[in-house]
């Protein structure tokens, strides 16, 4: 997945679906409150395993155990472009996946302290869109990062990366979803 030996090798899913009056829905969750990502909005996924046979794999396994999805409920629809994280090294590869939504989530309180299902088009809308001065370590100085509110939470970093181009395709239906 990386060609930076240093980088810890990740992968996540990017679950879609039709609610039932048919507007898409993104799945994400939010991470547990500790951790190098503590706290923060941000697809299902994690660490590669040895064990894992590829990337694919990797987030698979990480949904399941994250939030109790089912391999067999997630569709593949796209590998996206891998991103690497800015302050913690990690290089993350996404899967775009169309998932049947179960019933109920059972997400792992070790590490998940919520999942969010949140419309596409919430996301979308101008006044969801904001931008927060901040300083992390490793940077020489404060730089602008964007972020759109979902909820009382901002979602940020490679999560907003990997997300905001998507959107606009997704809803113009570049993709045949369910």
């Amino acid at each position: 997945m990386s060609g930076n030996p240093a980088a810890v090798e990740a992968a996540v899913l990017v679950p879609i679906h039709r609610d039932a009056e048919g507007d898409l829905r993104v799945v994400l969750i939010r991470r547990a409150d500790r951790g190098a990502h503590a706290g923060q909005i941000a697809f299902p996924g994690g660490r590669r395993e040895p064990g894992d046979a590829d990337a694919l794999a990797t987030a698979l396994r990480e949904a399941r155990e994250e939030i109790g999805l089912e391999p067999s409920d997630a569709r593949l629809i796209a590998a996206l472009p891998v991103v690497t994280t800015r302050t913690t090294g990690f290089t993350i590869a996404p899967f775009l996946v169309e998932i049947r939504r179960p019933e109920l989530w059972h997400p792992d309180p070790e590490e998940v302290a919520e999942v969010l299902d949140v419309k596409l088009v919430d996301l979308e809308r101008l006044e969801a869109h904001g931008e927060s001065l901040e300083h992390f370590s490793g940077w020489t100085e404060p730089r602008l990062v964007p972020f759109v509110r979902v909820g009382g939470h901002r979602l940020w970093g490679a999560t907003h990366r990997i997300l905001m181009p998507l959107i606009p395709r997704l809803l113009a239906g570049e993709w045949t979803l369910t």
